[in-house]
This record gives C-alpha cells, structure tokens and sequence, in this order.
C-alpha cells in the first residue's frame, strides 16, 4: 500500500511542477497557480471553439490567453495563416508550423492549439511538457455547421476528393494520442457550456483526493485519513475490513447531450469516454486507457458490436452478453480488469489472484490474464476454485483448457458459496497473508467482482443498451426501460443501478433468480435468511448463489453510505446467518429494483416456447430473465433481457427444453446439433475452438476443507514464483 501511495505522490509531483515563468506571459494568479500546471493547452479540430473558449476560461482564470494562429504562426511568419498555406502547400505547411510551434515557450496561460498542430508529433512532445492538453471532443455535424457559416470549405490535410467528414475522422486519432483530458461536448454546446466544461475537467484533475474510495463498512466516509485511489482499490480488491469498495462521492452523472454524443459511437469508444469519467487520469492516464479498452474490445470479440441489442418478441429485447471469448457477459470485465490490474501493480511484488466461481467466472478470468505478456504476465499467477458438481460440463472444459503458465483451476466437493467463503477468509487471515508475503514475495488479491475493476466496466454495457434502443429508433433519449437480469451475486444488476446513477433512464432493475430464490425473498420480505437453506443445483449454475457479495454494495448505495449499517448486518449474516433491514430502507430497495423467481420447468418451457415462435435459442440464465420479466414487467416500456452466456455452454439442458433426441456425446458435436436448430445466435467461433484443444484433461478435485484449499494456494505460488532468498 505504501507502495502506490508513493507511486501516487510521485505522478501528482511531476504534473504540479511548475517552471520558471519566461517572457511577459507569466503572470499565473494565485488561483490558477492551484490547478497545478504550467499551461492549459487546449487542443481539438478547426471550429471546435478553441480560440474563444481559450479566452472565456483565460478569463475566468485570470491568465494570459495565447492563440497559436494569431500569435505564434503570423507573428513567427509575417503574414496571415491562409497566406502561407497558399504558398507553401499542405504537407510543407505542417512542418512548418510544427517548427514554430517548437520554438514557442510560455508559462502560466491558456494556449488554444490549431487544428492541425496534433499531426506533428515533434512540436505536440515539445508543447505537451509545458502543460495540461484538454481535448475540446465536439459534435462532427456541430464542427461542419460551424466552419459552413465561416465559409470553410477545406481545411489542412484534405486531399482533393476527401470530405470534412473524412479529415475529421481521421484526425481524431491525433488528439486522442495526446490529450491529458477528454472534456466531451454535447450535441449543439455553447462557447460557454464548452468553457465551464474545461474548467470544471481542469479542477477535476488537480483535485485527485475528491476520487478516492471507501469501503461499505467504514462507520464514515471522513472516518480515514488515509486516501485510497482506484490504483489502490484494483490491487487489493477486498478492504481491509471485510467491506466493498465504493466511490466515495458516487458516480458522475452525464447529461443528455453527452449521451447523445455517444449513442453514434462504437462501443470501445462509448467504453472509453465512460470509464475516462470514472478513472482519475492520474491513476491511468487518458492514452493507456484507450490502449486497454481497444485491447480488450477488439478481434477477440465475435461481433462487431461487442454487446449488440436484438429484439427478442414483443416489447422484449435481449443484449447479448456472450461474444467474448469464453461465451459470458463476464468477458465484457474480465478482457479489461486484468489489464488495469497489472497496470497499477506496485514494483517488486508478484500477485496470486483468487477466484471463485459458479461456472463462468473462471474461464474469463484464465482467458483475460492469458492476454498478458512480458513482465505483467510473469508477475501474476490465476488459481480459480469452482464446484466440483457445480458447473456444466462444457465450463469445465473450458476452464480445464488454461493449462499453462501462471494460471490453473480446480475444483472442490461443495458450492460456489463454500468457494467464496474460504477466499475471503484467506484474505482475513493476516499470518497467512503475512506469510505468503515474507516468504514468497507474493500478495493474494481477487478479480470476482468484489473487485472494483471487474464491476465498473459492467456499467458500461447497461448504458449502451439503452444507446443501442436510442440510436435504432426504438425510444428517445429520456424515455424509460427497464432491464432483467439473472442475478446470483448482484454483480450484474449492481452495476446497472451505477448505470441509472450515471444518467441512463433504467426505470427498474428487475432482478431473476432460479430456485436458490435468495435475492427474491430478500427484495421482497427484507430479510436474508441462510439458515437452513441448502444451495439447490440448477439449469441456470452460474446464479446457483446464496451469499450474494454485492448484495453489500447495493445496501450501502440505498442507504445513503450507511457503512455503520452495513457492517451490523454482514456481520450478523457471518455470525448468524441472517439479517433483517429496517422497513423505511426496505421501501428504498423496493423503489429501486423487482424481483422474481423461476422455476426449473418454467425455464425449459421458456426456451422451448421463444424457440418455436422466432427461431432464437436462448440459454437458460436468459430464460430465467424472460420467464421473470413475462410476469413482472408491465409493458409499458421496452425491456432488455441481460443474455449472460451463449446457449451452448448448458448443451443438456437446450436440448431437454427443445426436446431432440439421440444427443451426441461429444460437445463439440453437442453444440453443432444446436447451431443447427436454430436461427439465432450462431456457433460461438471460440467456444468450439476452446473445447476441440482441451479435450477431456484430467484436474485436481479438492475436499471441501479450508486447509486444503490454503495448500493449493501455496503450491500454487511454490509452482509459478521464485521463492524470495
């Protein structure tokens, strides 16, 4: 911990460094001398506003403004911009700006770039040491309508036959290679909307302390000192006192125009621009961001669309979650988590991550940290624990197919719920913790979605269904949804309620369990009784869940950050295996989410009944939302069923509900058999791949006994770290 502190301390002193003032623009006031910088450079395409913005805020600030065109270019060359164009042509244009640019020095003031000045890399190096760049993101069709009223028509760069559309699109790869701050504008800002935006993204940036993190148990959010940035919370994953992670202040909330702007975009770039506003940029900055995101969300995803909405019957569409990798809404976290994890990693340590897992889980977490290379990969090792009984078949092979390197899975004579309970219990063990430490070097952490980085790129997803029904036409923006989800662990749903916060118009989160009905007695009575109450196996296993950990999160979100409260329940649930919420707070999770149960018979039904009408095949965690969503969702509104996993990762219980017989052995064979009925959605291309390398390997089958579990963590690390001299 006091390694990242350090890390921290470190970036925010090399942003707040300011240097001799040179020349007559120096005279920095005192407020602005708090932002920390030395200029605000304000960079975006031509008819962005840049010049007048730069002046608003110069204002504002009580700073010298500098126009690049007017008083760097024309000063430097002696004549007008257009001028020099003429004579000189494009591509020797650029350089020659870029030359003056580098020859400009100043201190203390706000410097409006031109539009072409992000093309050459030499001068924005040079410019970008001087200062903070703020990247004006404007509306294209916004940037068209303002240089057709300055009777623009050709800007630098445009070869003949190029449209404004086409230099714009392709000039924004420039400014998102150097910008510090993305301050993104809404659909027909003004000069002066954009230029509170800028100071407000400027204020945000020095003031690093307002984004740090509590935990769901701390009795105050002002109760520590000690500051806990999202570095720190991705690293260690659980608190340190048994509680969640939250955002201290909450989440920002964008309004309608900004989500406008996104409703266009593709959905690593709707990730990218939601999770800037949740990620200080001094704890990743704005470009390794978007090098993670592209990452993640690219080629391994075999659709386009990433998490494409389709409509399903009626007033009923599904998001289908299950494109990634190993075929589950998973993917969509665990594709980016593993990348942010190592990227905040402190020197010297290696790092065991734990997981548990109900069935999905595990493979994503395998397939997301396989994506590693080099040192990251070599400092960080994977064990995951599932149920031996507990998971499908084709699951297991999955998991079974992340055999090499750091990482191994194996299974263990109980439920996911005994699995979760022995890692956190690992985690509150201090001389085991200590000892992994000193004796190996090595610090355990998590990527359930405990973790702060495995839940916060799930909000992404909710908020682009709601765009996806926006752009299609489907509803305006402002107009309600609602939206079913298959719950276990509270993940998913949680991370649609952070959704709503944001600004999406989610009017219920409506939550769908199978038989292991908890969470649907809970919204419903108030009371979480364990007592008991055996773990039944279900169609549905990765929401075959008794002790929902993010159940934890929800109740600290609807009770204000009541950390006092939420501690005296989970404690209470931990020592005695129930807890009852007060009423006023039972109305408050009433007014928030519905929930529902389904039962087995319900669910095959379902999927045989969507089949015959439509063709579409679901998978049964999806049938358990849409025979949920059937009987609580009035139709006032369009819903969208979270699909959680393609249908033939649970083969067995497809082929029940559309009752085909003489079912091939082979699960390769199994999920060809089931392409073939149906006219959506296709053979998962990897999940075959996946399942033709693994074939039927044997793995380690563990009793369910604490200390057991412990060894395999040990031999784990034995097996995948050099042992500390």
């Amino acid at each position: 911990m006091a390694l990242l502190n350090a890390r921290q301390l470190a970036l925010r002193a090399v942003r707040c460094y300011l240097s001799p003032f040179s020349s007559s623009k120096s005279c920095l006031s005192t407020k602005a001398s708090l932002l920390g910088v030395k200029n605000l450079l304000l960079m975006g395409p031509p008819g962005a506003g840049k010049t007048t913005v730069g002046r608003i805020v110069a204002h504002r600030l009580g700073l010298p403004a500098i126009d690049v065109d007017d008083d760097v270019l024309e000063t430097t060359w002696k004549m007008p911009v257009a001028a020099k164009l003429a004579a000189v042509g494009g591509e020797r244009f650029l350089e020659e700006e870029g030359q003056a640019l580098c020859n400009f020095s100043a201190s203390g003031c706000v410097v409006s770039l031109t539009g072409s000045n992000p093309l050459h890399a030499a001068a924005m190096q040079h410019v970008k040491e001087s200062g903070l760049v703020i990247y004006l993101d404007v509306d294209g069709e916004d940037i068209i309508q303002r240089l057709a009223r300055m009777k623009v028509n050709r800007i630098v760069g445009q070869e003949a036959g190029a449209s404004m559309r086409d230099i714009l699109r392709y000039r924004k790869r420039f400014y998102e290679k150097w910008l510090d701050v993305r301050v993104l504008c809404g659909t027909g800002d003004t000069v002066e909307e954009v230029a509170e935006k800028v100071l407000k993204a400027v204020e945000r940036y020095q003031n690093h302390d307002a984004e740090t993190f509590v935990s769901t148990r701390s009795p105050s959010v002002e109760s520590s000192n000690q500051k806990t940035y999202f570095s720190d919370v991705v690293v260690e994953g659980l608190a340190t006192d048994g509680g969640l992670y939250v955002p201290k202040n909450g989440f920002p909330n964008i309004d309608a125009r900004e989500w406008l702007r996104l409703a266009d975009m593709s959905y690593p770039e709707r990730a990218l621009v939601l999770l800037e506003k949740c990620v200080h940029p001094l704890d990743v900055s704005a470009l390794d961001l978007r090098t993670m995101i592209f990452k993640a969300y690219g080629s391994n995803f075999s659709s386009e669309a990433v998490a494409p909405v389709k409509h399903l019957i009626h007033n009923q569409y599904v998001q289908e979650l299950f494109h990634g990798p190993t075929a589950s809404f998973k993917d969509l976290a665990l594709q980016l988590m593993p990348q942010l994890f190592t990227y905040c990693l402190p020197p010297m340590c290696n790092y065991l991550i734990l997981v548990a897992t109900s069935g999905d889980t595990g493979s994503a977490v395998l397939s997301g940290f396989s994506m590693l290379s080099g040192t990251d990969r070599h400092r960080t090792g994977v064990l995951v624990f599932f149920p031996e009984e507990g998971v499908s078949e084709i699951q297991k092979l999955q998991m079974m197919s992340y055999r090499e390197g750091n990482a191994r899975a194996v299974s263990v004579l109980s439920d996911f719920d005994f699995c979760q309970r022995t890692i956190k219990g690992m985690f509150g063990e201090s001389g085991l913790t200590g000892h992994l430490a000193v004796e190996y070097g090595t610090v355990l952490s998590t990527a359930n979605s405990i973790n702060w980085a495995r839940l916060l790129p799930q909000v992404v997803y909710h908020s682009s269904a709601y765009l996806d029904l926006c752009r299609d036409g489907v509803i305006k923006f402002g107009e309600p949804i609602d939206v079913c989800i298959p719950s276990g662990n509270f993940g998913n749903a949680m991370s649609a309620v952070y959704a709503k916060q944001m600004g999406i118009p989610i009017r219920k989160v409506i939550c769908a369990s199978n038989h292991n009905r908890i969470i649907t007695d809970f919204i419903t009575t108030g009371e979480y009784d364990l007592r008991g109450r055996p773990l039944m196996l279900s169609h549905s296993p990765a929401i075959d869940i008794l002790k929902s950990s993010n159940l934890e999160r929800f109740i600290y979100h609807v009770s204000d950050g009541d950390g006092r409260l939420v501690k005296e329940l989970f404690t209470r649930l931990d020592t005695q295996q129930q807890f009852q919420v007060p009423e006023p707070l039972l109305d408050r999770i009433q007014q928030e989410v519905l929930a529902g149960w389904c039962s087995e018979d319900d669910c095959l039904t379902a999927i045989q009944s969507v089949h015959t009408q439509t063709g579409y095949v679901m998978d049964t965690h999806t049938a358990v939302a849409k025979v949920v969503a059937d009987r609580l969702q009035d139709g006032s509104c369009p819903v969208v069923l979270c699909s959680t996993a393609h249908y033939g990762k649970f083969a067995p219980a497809v082929f029940k509900a559309l009752q085909i017989q003489n079912i091939p052995e082979d699960p390769v064979e199994q999920l060809k058999e089931l392409a073939s009925t149906a006219s959506g959605p296709e053979t998962h291309r990897d999940m075959m791949k996946c399942l033709k390398e693994s074939g039927r390997r044997g793995h380690t089958v563990c009793p369910a006994e604490y200390s057991v579990l412990v060894e395999e963590v040990e031999s784990m690390i034995q097996d995948s770290f050099l042992k500390v001299m």
